[in-house]
């Protein structure tokens, strides 16, 4: 049987029938035939069906029964109700039991066909919102900002000739240093590109809700199931499976996402029906796994399994030569997200930023741009504008932190002289007197700080 067609189950006693819609059906989809109820609901439980013909009138259960039974379990299974005489009392009652339509044998094989593709093209839809309501959960973001370095020109190389072998991908680096956004544009580059691109950040996921998240779940099968749910494999089946931070994935779960990689099927919790999936799986991880392999804490066949293509970020900090690229691509992010036409950042600005640590990576350097746009007022960023602790490099840097009590000081009082400056609008009689020291103080702290109103204005 093509696991990849839509599978059509047949339900009816009238062998005749059954051989007639299997003829007609058979071109486009997979398709089963049971001549009873019973024979029905087995089928339902051992394959993955997405539609049933079912008869009324069967020799064992009435088709109502079976139609209760069948929505029961599976509430993304499609029925259409097949009887000799249409039956308003029971046509009615099919509809509020959940069938989807209700039809007399005098059908011809055009409306077969076109009915069964209309639910086809219904499940299809309802699937694709799933995943556009998953896709918004997680905030996608597209852009991938390769930058200057040799490293990062390197990963860019590698990432667009692995982007087309369906081999598994393992990214490493930091928290903040982009995995997520390198794992879609491998995404993109794929012949994959126009399928699915489903995320699960299993560190953001409850601990005891991470195996329905991968896996689904059926109605009822734990507290608070009131409804069927799709897994991430299900709707991402066809296309890409991002898993980030891997290394957070408790070990009990890990057995099950090594079957579901290794022979490409899945079980939705509560569920005995396996599901076939077929997806291309990169993994994304701050951990070092190596070493949670020799702990004991993640299992090592797994490890194998998910490490056969390995790229690692590098944090932002053995990257500075990237930060004006950076800066200049979430300048422009936020003046449209804001409204706003902030130009650029002021080379003292840059530099400041250039003798940060970055500890939280590219994501800190957004979230610091998007402050600072959102408050901006003018047209550039200066480095007063920026806050006091992106002047303290230093405190990153164990080997050069001769003075830092000095260089801080003197960063704050410069910030202080130049907004009373700004304040006064460069009166230096004026600003000498709101900071409580003589005029030839302050021409000295100002010509000491290069603190000169051209200067200013050329950043």
């Amino acid at each position: 049987m093509d696991e990849k067609r839509p599978t059509v189950l047949i339900v009816d006693d009238d062998e005749g029938i059954r051989d007639t819609l299997e003829a007609v059906l058979r071109k486009d989809y997979a398709v089963l035939k049971a001549a009873d109820g019973r024979t029905a609901l087995q089928l339902v439980n051992e394959h993955e069906v997405q539609i049933v013909l079912l008869d009324l009138l069967l020799p064992d259960l009435n088709g109502l029964e079976v139609l209760r039974e069948i929505k029961d379990r599976f509430s993304d299974i499609e029925v259409i109700m097949i009887t000799a005489v249409k039956e308003v009392g029971a046509a009615v009652q099919a509809m509020k039991l959940g069938a989807y339509h209700y039809i007399t044998k005098s059908f011809d094989y055009d409306e077969i066909l076109a009915l069964v593709g209309k639910v086809v093209q219904r499940q299809q839809d309802t699937r694709e919102l799933l995943y556009l309501r998953s896709e918004i959960e997680q905030r996608a973001e597209t852009e991938f900002i390769t930058g200057r370095t040799k490293k990062m020109q390197e990963i860019y190389d590698l990432a667009q000739k692995v982007a087309r072998l369906p081999a598994t991908i393992l990214i490493l680096g930091e928290s903040g240093t982009g995995k997520q956004l390198l794992a879609r544009f491998i995404h993109k580059q794929s012949s994959l590109a126009d399928r699915p691109f489903v995320t699960v950040d299993l560190a953001a996921v409850p601990e005891t809700l991470v195996e329905s998240a991968l896996f689904g779940h059926e109605k009822g099968a734990f507290t608070g199931a009131y409804r069927q749910h799709i897994g991430k494999f299900e709707l991402a089946d066809g296309g890409t499976l991002f898993l980030d931070e891997i290394g957070n994935l408790r070990s009990e779960l890990q057995a099950r996402l090594l079957r579901a990689i290794q022979e490409g099927e899945v079980e939705r919790v509560g569920g005995n029906k396996t599901i076939r999936v077929d997806v291309r799986l990169i993994s994304a991880t701050h951990v070092d796994l190596a070493e949670a392999v020799q702990k004991g804490i993640f299992r090592e066949d797994l490890y194998y399994r998910l490490n056969v293509i390995p790229i690692k970020l590098p944090p932002l900090r053995e990257r500075i030569a990237d930060l004006p690229q950076l800066v200049e691509f979430f300048l422009q992010r936020y003046n449209r997200r804001f409204k706003k036409n902030v130009r650029q950042i002021g080379q003292s600005a840059l530099e400041m930023l250039s003798s940060y640590d970055w500890p939280g990576n590219i994501r800190e350097l957004e979230n610091l741009i998007e402050r600072l746009v959102a408050l901006s007022e003018g047209d550039m960023i200066l480095k007063e504008h920026i806050p006091l602790e992106y002047g303290l490099g230093g405190l990153s840097h164990p080997d050069s932190n001769d003075g830092l009590l000095k260089r801080a000081v003197d960063d704050l009082e410069q910030r202080l002289i130049l907004k009373t400056l700004e304040k006064v609008k460069w009166n230096r009689t004026a600003a000498a007197r709101m900071l409580g020291i003589s005029f030839p103080a302050l021409k000295y702290k100002m010509k000491r700080m290069k603190l000169d109103r051209s200067l200013q204005q050329e950043e």
